[in-house]
């Protein structure tokens, strides 16, 4: 019995010691309550993202001038066109203020001009309330007449798609970059960790936006800017994980048996940097939704009428100052503030998941 035992407890001292790094990180990581908080934020934001068409209440652009800048749970009466075209699915809005009367072949109703217009009926889509329709917009309208929770939705496809392109570009270079320095060195390092400098000393947005302006205004525009300003960090960090990893044992071992340089990078010392490189990046990533934002709040980033956080409040920011529908510019910067706040909840968790230093 007590062999058995003892063969039992030797079998699971073997499978324990066969985990790898990236086991014991995952348990580390799932034991952080915040951490885990943040995961779990950041996928809810995530699939709102990829379901924007189907969660969203209304087209993000579609406006209806005559309900411009409404207040938060605001609800409207409409009629609901049909497209000119035969067969067409597409449709639109005619906001009316009153239906006065409706006859067996049109129906007359105010306009908010105070006009009395009659339409016929089979230009008119019937629905469950009848030829009148009600909009609620929970989250109020901008001064457009579009709905604040549909951009709210489709806002957060740019940022995110943003935050992660752009950080994926700093990654790549930074590892680039910052593996042949640490590999090489010599007047290799030299001539990286100048170029790594020069771009330190100058200030990320200031930069940033020096990058827009040259490359002009746009969404691909703001995935290079933002990440070819973004790898420094990263840069750093390889670089000095591959000048310790450089001289171990098993380094050696790959050079003796005449394993090509980039073959041992690539296959032998890169995959021991990414855990640093995973920490480094996703802090990187709320760097990079907090550049995307200021610069579409600088007009310089993704261009009208395309839904952005950052237009949104730039949009909105003046109604604070008169001291109406405040939600214009609040309810897009508590999306930033969320959705910041949930990658470093994960950034810092995953930093103490990936200390070796910790118990397992």
């Amino acid at each position: 019995m007590e062999a058995e035992t003892a063969i039992v407890a030797d079998s699971i001292l073997e499978e324990e010691k066969s985990r790898s790094l990236w086991y014991y990180s995952w348990k580390r990581l799932k034991r952080n309550k915040l951490a885990m908080v943040g995961l779990v934020t950041i996928a809810i934001l995530i699939v709102i993202a990829v379901t924007a068409p189907i969660i969203a209440p209304f087209d993000p652009n579609q406006q209806i001038l005559e309900y411009a800048a409404k207040e938060i749970f605001f609800k409207g009466t409409v009629l609901v066109k049909k497209s000119g075209e035969a067969g067409s699915d597409e449709y639109s809005y005619i906001p009316v203020k009153k239906i006065i009367s409706e006859s067996n072949n049109s129906v007359e109703y105010i306009d908010f001009s105070d006009q009395e217009i009659k339409i016929p009926k089979d230009e008119l889509i019937k629905g469950n309330e009848g030829w009148t329709k009600t909009l609620n917009y929970f989250l109020g309208t901008d001064r457009f007449g579009r709905d604040v929770l549909s951009r709210l939705i489709y806002g957060s496809r740019v940022s995110l798609t943003v935050g992660l392109v752009s950080e994926s570009i700093a990654i790549f270079l930074g590892l680039v970059l910052g593996s042949i320095a640490g590999f090489f060195r010599g007047k290799t390092d030299v001539a990286v960790m100048w170029l790594v400098n020069v771009i330190f000393a100058f200030p990320a947005i200031l930069l940033i936006i020096a990058l827009s302006v040259v490359l002009g205004k746009g969404l691909w525009q703001a995935f290079i800017a933002i990440g070819l300003t973004g790898w420094v960090d990263i840069a750093r960090i390889v670089r000095g994980q591959f000048f310790s990893l450089r001289e171990t044992e098993f380094v050696e071992a790959t050079k003796a048996i005449g394993f090509n340089s980039s073959r041992v990078i690539i296959r032998h010392i890169l995959p021991n940097c990414l855990g640093p490189v995973i920490v480094t990046g996703t802090v990187g990533l709320a760097s990079a939704i907090i550049f995307e934002a200021s610069l579409s709040f600088l007009g310089l980033g993704v261009q009208p009428p395309t839904a952005s956080w950052g237009q949104m409040i730039f949009d909105g920011y003046k109604y604070i100052v008169v001291g109406t529908n405040w939600g214009l510019a609040v309810f897009p910067s508590i999306a930033i503030m969320v959705t910041v706040f949930a990658v470093n909840l994960l950034g810092d968790g995953m930093r103490d998941a990936f200390d070796p230093k910790l118990k397992r």
